[in-house]
């Protein structure tokens, strides 16, 4: 799903007048621009990277298309050369990124984009919303994951996400993140996610009787049902489950769950826990939903709450304890050579760069940041060319192989940084020889200016 309007007006007007600008004084020749993070989240050891797929396709389909040029000739700020010059543009860069599912720290490159000057700076926006949401719901399903444990959660946000586009790339950030499905129809079918979905208490109230409107909705689906028990009294939703055991059983039709959606989820799983058991319905699960996110799950299987699963909704489509990634966009290098941004607090780092992974006994010991052509730089590294000439360098990955990939990652960090309050110091990202002293000359020239 891409902007409407061409996709070319999905940026900043200042990315076009500084495009205007560029083009007026033939300063066109490729550079590489760097998307980082500048520091983590509260609360975070680690970010998730997240979004390459759909930055691509938008790098693939760049283009800005009449609709497009003709609004933009009704601001009277563009001349007619430069509108010309937009009709023919696509993108025909090169990209490297980090893996989807492989997680980041602050200054590391998710992306290093190198392309003639005005197609680089005009996606700017898109990417930087793009890999920034995905990798913040990414990042927080993960932290999600680490309070279930084996238990698997459901992505349950849409309903309150910041608009559909942040529902459906926020459902497959949730995947790659660890949730096992999504209640979102659209994102199952593009994206081949499992779909959950259990019933509203309006179907409930629909009934003039519990019991009646319990039994329906098992019979209409019959082996797949999870029964909403806690419209009046869950307690007593429970026990008209066991009451309906016997007739739903004999139909092929016992629900494979109830869920719990409100209350003191902890004493009521227990209470229903025992109602089902004593009705000889072990096999069916409980399921929990209700303003739920990692605190919240990990303080209920603390206390022992005998929860088989999870739906989680706002605060993992939203993020809510840390709802943004600050993710920034800058330029490391043109024809002239290296640049570097020393503005107070906002410094940027030069050249074109790659991330070096430095692991010990299966465990992530430090990064290193280097010059990309840098030699004898220890670990593995980890950004991969994903498009070149404006073309993808490869398939997409399955989204299976990416959440696996992420599921390692996560668990491949020293323990201190997966808690849900990290401890100790931050992961250490190290600069190279060859990027420090690039750093120290920099500093040099551009401090004398």
């Amino acid at each position: 799903m891409l902007p409407s309007g061409g996709p070319a007006l999905f940026t900043d007007f200042y990315e076009l007048t500084m495009a205007a600008s560029y083009h007026a004084r033939g300063l066109l020749a490729p550079a590489t621009f760097d998307l980082v993070a500048r520091e983590l989240p509260p609360r975070r050891g680690y970010l998730v990277s997240c979004g390459l797929e759909q930055a691509l396709d938008f790098l693939e389909q760049w283009h800005v298309d009449d609709d497009a040029r003709e609004y933009l000739r009704s601001l009277a700020r563009f001349d007619d050369d430069f509108l010309a010059f937009l009709r023919e543009l696509r993108f025909t860069g090169e990209v490297w990124a980090i893996p989807e599912g492989e997680l980041a720290f602050p200054d590391e490159p998710l992306l290093r984009v190198t392309a003639p000057l005005v197609e680089a700076q005009l996606v700017e926006t898109f990417l930087l919303n793009c890999i920034g949401h995905q990798t913040m719901v990414a990042t927080k399903a993960a932290r999600v994951a680490t309070a279930c444990g084996e238990l698997p959660f459901v992505d349950f946000s849409p309903r309150r996400d910041h608009g559909g586009d942040a529902a459906l790339y926020g459902a497959r950030a949730a995947f790659v993140g660890g949730a096992s499905g999504t209640s979102l129809v659209l994102a199952g079918q593009r994206f081949g996610l499992e779909l959950s979905g259990t019933m509203a208490h309006s179907y409930v109230m629909r009934f003039d009787d519990e019991r009646d409107a319990l039994r329906s909705f098992a019979l209409d689906h019959p082996g797949s049902a999870v029964l909403l028990i806690d419209t009046y009294d869950t307690v007593r939703g429970a026990r008209l489950v066991v009451e309906l055991a016997p007739e739903l059983r004999a139909g092929g039709a016992l629900p494979i769950a109830v869920r719990l959606d409100s209350g003191d989820l902890a004493a009521l799983s227990r209470a229903v826990r025992d109602v089902l058991d004593a009705g000889g319905l072990r096999e069916v699960r409980i399921f929990a939903s209700g303003d739920l996110d990692e605190y919240r799950i990990a303080e209920l299987l603390g206390a022992g709450a005998p929860i088989d699963a999870f739906g989680v909704g706002t605060q993992l489509g939203t993020s809510g304890d840390a709802p943004h990634v600050g993710v920034v966009y800058k330029l490391a290098e043109d024809p002239e050579g290296p640049r570097m941004k020393l503005a107070r607090g906002k410094p940027s780092l030069p050249g074109r760069k790659q991330v070096h992974r430095v692991a010990r006994d299966g465990e992530y010991a430090h990064d290193v940041l280097a010059l990309d052509a840098e030699p004898g730089v220890p670990g593995h590294p980890l950004l991969e060319p994903v498009m070149r000439g404006g073309a993808r360098a490869g398939a997409a990955e399955p989204l299976a192989a990416v959440q696996a990939r992420c599921r390692r990652a996560v668990a491949a960090l020293p323990a201190r940084l997966r808690r849900l309050e990290p401890v100790g110091p931050p992961y250490e990202v190290r600069l190279s020889p060859g990027l420090e002293s690039l750093v120290t000359k920099l500093r040099a020239r551009y401090g004398e200016m």
